[in-house]
């Protein structure tokens, strides 16, 4: 099995989804076990001198001016992580606890938070063993990073609370530890804190949001060419030397694209034989300006991700010349507005995405279609209905699209008193993924319909390349009605898989 090697300097994206979603193993380097060692001597130096250090003997947050005495250290340590754990709310997916702790473990791994090398390892093998603490939905403001989430795991690590074992079942942890020979970690000073403070959650989210936006907005592009081939639409739009002199990186991608796949169709641009159009509606012409906004936004986001990536998130931190300072570098702010961002253009892509399925399906602006697409119209509906919940999905991601961080609530009386809301900004992004990808299947799965009933032209051999590999997936084509919500969870379930990419990529070569 692939295994990722966590040292000093952060990890990758690749590094993340390996372990979130691939289960692959985690190791320490050498150098990230010498950074743990070199980091715990000086807190314990600390520890053992009269004058109180914060996170280290003195109590947290708004409790932090009363002095922690050493034989009361260990109790504090517990019960930070006990009273944190106070989560609620469904449980969160196994692949964001997953990358919720892979994540702590690289902070940890910095040498920059204290913790001793032991409690490194307990956490690798954690994941190591296929063990997930429960999580719950609700419990993280996003400043003093994901607090409840982050409890819950280290609650495992101590024996105590529910985790999932590699078979599924939920079962106390402390039987899963003993199950995998792996000896529950007794905290000491600060570790506790240290394995609390951070802004993994909206991270690890952050990063896999990104990897399926990368896929989605490619079978986006797909779908808005099979759409624009469907409605005889001109391709001359997508001209490289048009886009050029609009110099959006995203939008020359877009087009590109989307040029790519209608290469050798018969069906563009024939409207201008014998029903001239000047130009086609936006939601056909607009197509690479919408989603090539949105690829801009992911490369911002994605370098706030890098950063996040590399950095050490922990207060108190131990620094190179041993001091041990308090910072604020645990709040979620850059994390938290580039998720609101993401959930925006996501939802403008739905929203745009949705307009061309319906105009394939109204015979007045579709150029020669049957209404609905149906096989006999009026006894059959076709797929008016699917356009329903195309529609419905559509206005869900628009309310999704509402800031999080937009939004504060304080805390710890008053001492947390600005806060990121980055977790809830990062649980609305997943459900607005998961929503788009559903929007773009409801087009892609009326497109190739629509192409499908232009006989007597030839669609482009990427288009028949889609709609092969659509019709294989089990998706049926033209016909009279019939069960429509079957057809539609294979569409969902192929463009989630990546399908609609990997069908076309072979012929017209990999889209960026």
């Amino acid at each position: 099995m692939h295994s990722v090697v966590v040292g000093t300097s952060g990890v990758t994206a690749s590094d993340v989804l390996a372990v979130a979603r691939g289960g692959a193993r985690v190791e320490l380097s050498g150098e990230a076990v010498a950074a743990l060692a070199a980091a715990r001597e000086i807190v314990e130096a600390l520890a053992a001198k009269p004058e109180p250090v914060y996170g280290v003997s003195t109590g947290f947050g708004a409790l932090a001016s009363r002095h922690i005495s050493p034989e009361l250290r260990a109790q504090l340590q517990r019960n930070i992580v006990r009273s944190h754990a106070a989560g609620m709310g469904p449980r969160v997916e196994r692949e964001v606890v997953r990358a919720l702790m892979f994540l702590r473990l690289k902070t940890v791994c910095s040498g920059r938070t204290g913790v001793r090398p032991s409690v490194a390892q307990t956490m690798a093998d954690v994941l190591n063993a296929g063990i997930t603490p429960v999580v719950h939905e609700f419990g993280s403001l996003g400043c003093s990073g994901d607090l409840a989430p982050l409890s819950h795991c280290a609650l495992t690590l101590m024996g105590e609370g529910d985790a999932e074992g590699p078979d599924g079942v939920v079962r106390p942890a402390g039987e899963l530890l003993a199950e995998h020979g792996i000896e529950p970690v007794e905290l000491r000073e600060k570790e506790g804190l240290a394995l609390l403070n951070g802004t993994d959650g909206m991270l690890g989210m952050l990063i896999m949001a990104l990897a399926d936006l990368d896929t989605l907005y490619k079978s986006a592009d797909i779908t808005a060419a099979l759409s624009l081939e469907a409605l005889l639409g001109t391709d001359k739009v997508l001209a490289p030397e048009l886009h050029a002199i609009r110099p959006h990186p995203g939008q020359s991608v877009s087009a590109a694209n989307m040029l790519a796949v209608l290469k050798g169709s018969e069906l563009t641009g024939h409207h201008q034989d014998d029903a001239p159009r000047v130009q086609d509606a936006y939601s056909v012409r607009c197509a690479p300006q919408v989603a090539g906004a949105g690829r801009d936004t992911m490369v911002h986001a994605r370098l706030v991700a890098d950063r996040e990536l590399a950095s050490a998130v922990d207060n108190p931190v131990v620094l190179p010349d041993g001091r041990v300072e308090s910072n604020g570098n645990f709040h979620g702010a850059p994390v938290a507005y580039v998720l609101d961002f993401l959930a925006i253009v996501a939802a403008d892509l739905g929203s745009i995405a949705e307009r061309r399925t319906d105009r394939l399906l109204d015979k007045n602006r579709s150029h020669g279609l049957p209404p609905f697409l149906a096989d006999d119209a009026g006894v059959d509906s076709g797929l008016m209905i699917a356009q329903y919940t195309q529609a419905a999905l559509v206005s869900e991601m628009k309310r999704l699209a509402v800031p999080a961080s937009a939004d504060s609530i304080p805390s710890s009386a008053m001492q947390e008193d600005h806060v990121s809301m980055g977790w809830s900004a990062a649980r609305k992004l997943r459900t607005a993924v998961d929503n788009l990808t559903r929007i773009v299947a409801i087009e892609l799965y009326a497109a190739t319909r629509a192409v499908e009933l232009r006989t007597g032209l030839t669609p482009a051999p990427a288009s028949r390349a889609a709609i092969a590999a659509v019709r294989a997936a089990g998706v049926a084509g033209p016909g009279p009605d019939r069960f429509l919500a079957p057809d539609l969870a294979a569409a969902d379930a192929f463009v989630r898989a990546g399908g609609l990419v990997a069908a076309v990529e072979p012929v017209t070569g990999p889209l960026s």
